[in-house]
């Protein structure tokens, strides 16, 4: 269906979020199938990055994690009222009025990746500005996440083995586009 006919579907400001863990393609599939659909994509990390003026990483040692975690969810509370593909940072799902205000706006799609292949993807969790407790793994982020996500999803699309692209597609038949 082409996204013109699921906007009058569903609503014309639509919000389409992809939420999942580090490294499994949120911004990257997000692109790709906000370019199919000719509309805007959100990155939420860099939204955080460019309104706060520094990384991730600088904001976590500055004023901690769960501050940190209460200045992602006031972003997000501020996304909305256009049609968009939206990627917050994966760990939105620990701010559960931040599931509900984007749960609102349209679908939520989580992209699911096994951990062995997430493993491959991503090299310093800590560089990479990923919140994470003293001494967590990220096997450890992904047992105490899933089930997060698992929560927060209305659509699940399988990121396994598969080009951005493919996993592109996968999410725009998941949503009926």
């Amino acid at each position: 269906m082409p996204f013109l006919e699921y906007l009058v579907r569903m609503e014309k400001d639509t919000t389409i979020t992809i939420l999942g863990m580090p490294g499994v393609g949120k911004s990257t599939v997000g692109r790709l199938a906000a370019e199919r659909l000719g509309i805007e994509f959100l990155d939420g990390d860099l939204l955080i990055r460019e309104g706060e003026g520094r990384s991730h990483g600088e904001i976590l040692r500055e004023i901690g994690r769960e501050a940190f975690l209460d200045l992602e969810c006031r972003y997000v509370l501020e996304v909305g009222g256009e049609a968009c593909i939206y990627a917050p940072g994966g760990s939105v799902v620990y701010r559960w009025a931040a599931i509900e205000h984007l749960r609102r706006l349209g679908p939520v799609v989580v992209l699911r990746l096994g951990l062995e292949e997430l493993t491959e993807r991503i090299g310093d969790l800590r560089a990479r500005g990923v919140v994470l407790r003293e001494g967590q793994t990220l096997a450890d982020l992904y047992a105490e996440r899933m089930p997060l996500y698992e929560r927060a999803a209305t659509i699940f699309v399988d990121a396994s083995g598969e080009s951005a692209e493919a996993v592109a597609d996968r999410l725009l038949a998941a949503i009926g586009c």
